[in-house]
């Protein structure tokens, strides 16, 4: 297989039964009214270790041959990933080696070194970390579980909208789009690969950090862009420095628009979801929210789903948000 299916979707939605919480698909009347529309929200900041990627770990764990995976596995990941995968690992018995950047949120790497997780750091502005990770699975007979550009990772991220179709069928809704919040660009590779069978109809749209737009900026220049690696955002967790060679073809094909959201518009959003949603969120899971919030998107009268994709942040950060903006 050289690409994610819709069949693979539905295998890693068996695989992770059980395993990952069936997280609920949220609707507040307040930012319906802002918004012109119909939001819904896929929470998957209440997922496992506190985002979506739980999801595509386990898949990835649970279809390694059994003598693989008693070895370990190696992950590069500047948290959230780590944490999906250090809790998957957990469950399965084996060990954890995660290459994280040494300026990763103190409590994404807490929560790594709680699941059982060996940390290797590296510098994000002038280390590889994918060269790194290599180096290291290689010497100490290590399977990678890549965070974004594999097909078991894409594939279970893609669980995610598979559960947000039924559920809004269930509340009598169908999805006019689907905004997700986008990095290295799995989740949004996983959720249009099912949407593109289950729901046909319904538009792919991104939102990402702005300085970190690349995967908008790819898409409308036909090949894949390099952001700026030397810029920062607060948004860490969608800060790749450019879509996958697996999730790029997935994305030109299906996404129709694509949102930049700034940090200050970000953190706004962190204090109003936690104000009236009763959510805490981290700032790369609260992007597609920050779009809508904003105004950057609009339902004009339909039904939009979202993903709130995590809610790993440190409470410095979180505080200042809610002192700005609370």
């Amino acid at each position: 297989m050289t690409a994610p299916s819709p069949a693979g979707v539905r295998d890693a939605a068996r695989r992770i039964k059980g395993a990952a919480i069936l997280t609920p698909l949220l609707e507040n009347e307040w930012l319906n009214a802002r918004a012109g529309g119909r939001v819904l929200m896929k929470a998957e900041s209440l997922q496992h270790a506190g985002s979506f990627k739980f999801r595509g770990a386990m898949t990835r764990l649970s279809r390694l041959a059994p003598e693989d995976r008693a070895r370990g596995v190696l992950a590069y990941s500047s948290g959230n990933h780590a944490q999906g995968v250090a809790r998957a690992a957990r469950l399965f018995g084996t060990q954890s080696v995660i290459v994280m950047p040494k300026d990763a949120p103190a409590l994404k790497v807490a929560q790594v070194k709680a699941y059982g997780g060996e940390i290797v750091f590296y510098d994000r502005y002038t280390d590889d970390r994918e060269a790194i990770g290599e180096k290291i699975a290689a010497a100490r007979g290590l399977a990678l579980a890549p965070p974004f550009d594999h097909i078991d990772t894409i594939e279970g991220q893609g669980t995610a909208a598979l559960e947000a179709v039924a559920q809004a069928e269930a509340s009598g809704a169908s999805l006019d789009a689907f905004l997700v919040c986008c990095g290295g660009g799995g989740l949004t590779a996983g959720c249009a690969t099912i949407l593109e069978d289950i729901s046909p109809k319904t538009e792919i749209l991104i939102a990402e950090p702005a300085g970190f737009d690349e995967t908008w900026a790819s898409i409308r220049a036909g090949a894949r862009q390099k952001a700026d690696c030397s810029a920062t955002t607060i948004c860490d967790a969608l800060a790749s420095p450019m879509p996958g060679a697996i999730t790029f073809p997935i994305l030109q094909r299906r996404v129709t628009g694509g949102f930049s959201v700034t940090d200050d518009e970000v953190l706004e959003t962190l204090a109003w979801a936690f104000k009236y949603l009763k959510l805490v969120l981290e700032p790369g899971g609260a992007a597609a929210l920050a779009a809508i919030y904003h105004g950057k998107v609009r339902p004009s009268g339909g039904t939009i789903a979202i993903t709130l994709s995590g809610a790993n942040v440190d409470p410095p950060l979180f505080a200042a948000a809610l002192s700005r903006f609370g």
